[in-house]
């Protein structure tokens, strides 16, 4: 009989724990299960195959067996009973195909298996999510589509980038009774073209014109939440920061909190001077 490989059946190696070969069990179980291939032959004879594998694999003493004496496990005891007794036995050829070997060996067909109504908990799903800054700045809702079925979901304000969350039940369909996977969500939040993010605070560079920036005044700036008037001082330097309190981003599931908003002024020297300008500049220069 030609010497089956349980431990590359079930895709892992001889010093695999219980736990280990359980979970494995369960991995392919669910990926090669009948009811969800129907009319595939190959994923028949590999549901088949698994479980033979686990059989042999999930019990310590036919593990220990088929261990220790390969494709001849299931002689083992005629093995060292003969051996006791000095004598040889001769190997019993075996006709016949998997399936066969799997019935003589357990009593029954893997179909067998089936019968008990293992239950399967159904396959977990991950999926990604592109959102802008914008948009991670408040509580909003989404419908996503995942695997033909529409799911609403409600994204707070201040998710961040490449948090995780979980839609418990939405993921693939249990088998037998068992109950759903979950859905795993990633979030991928794009860069704003004028504002960077690090954890719940904003950073900003703002123009200010020479005039403002020696005189001091007022300027309006864009913030994710509208607009804001800013009170200039005189004489403020090329960049100089300043922190706007509480005009950060919000803070995740802590309705009302906020981080603040850091701005940087950048000084524009004025260009295209008339004459009359260049002239006052050149007695500023001598004042």
């Amino acid at each position: 009989m030609t010497f089956v490989d349980y431990y590359e059946i079930l895709g892992i190696d001889k010093s695999a724990t219980p736990k280990d070969i359980k979970n494995a069990y369960r991995k392919l179980a669910r990926k090669y299960h009948p009811d969800l291939n129907p009319n595939d032959q190959d994923a028949k004879k590999n549901f088949q195959q698994i479980n033979e594998a686990n059989e042999v694999l999930s019990d310590p003493e036919k593990r220990a067996k088929y261990d220790q004496y390969g494709k001849d496990w299931q002689h083992a005891d005629q093995e060292q009973s003969s051996n006791s007794h000095g004598a040889r036995y001769s190997e019993t050829s075996f006709e016949g195909n998997f399936s066969d070997f799997f019935e003589s060996l357990f009593g029954g067909s893997a179909g067998a298996g089936r019968s008990r109504q293992v239950k399967y908990r159904g396959e977990d799903y991950n999926a990604e999510l592109h959102l802008d800054l914008i948009d991670a700045y408040k509580t909003h809702k989404q419908t996503l589509t995942v695997n033909g079925n529409n799911i609403r979901i409600t994204i707070p304000a201040g998710i961040d980038n490449g948090q995780t969350i979980k839609i418990s039940g939405h993921g693939g369909p249990g088998i037998d009774g068992g109950p759903n996977g979950d859905l795993y969500i990633t979030f991928s939040i794009a860069n704003h073209p004028q504002i960077k993010r690090l954890g719940n605070n904003l950073f900003t560079t703002v123009d200010l014109d020479l005039y403002t920036a020696v005189l001091g005044g007022e300027i309006i700036m864009d913030t994710l939440n509208g607009k804001v008037k800013l009170k200039v001082k005189a004489e403020t330097q090329n960049g100089s920061k300043i922190k706007l309190i509480g005009k950060g981003f919000p803070v995740y599931k802590n309705e009302g909190h906020f981080g603040d908003l850091y701005v940087t002024y950048n000084i524009k020297i004025p260009i295209n001077l008339t004459g009359k300008q260049k002239v006052l500049f050149t007695e500023l220069s001598k004042s």
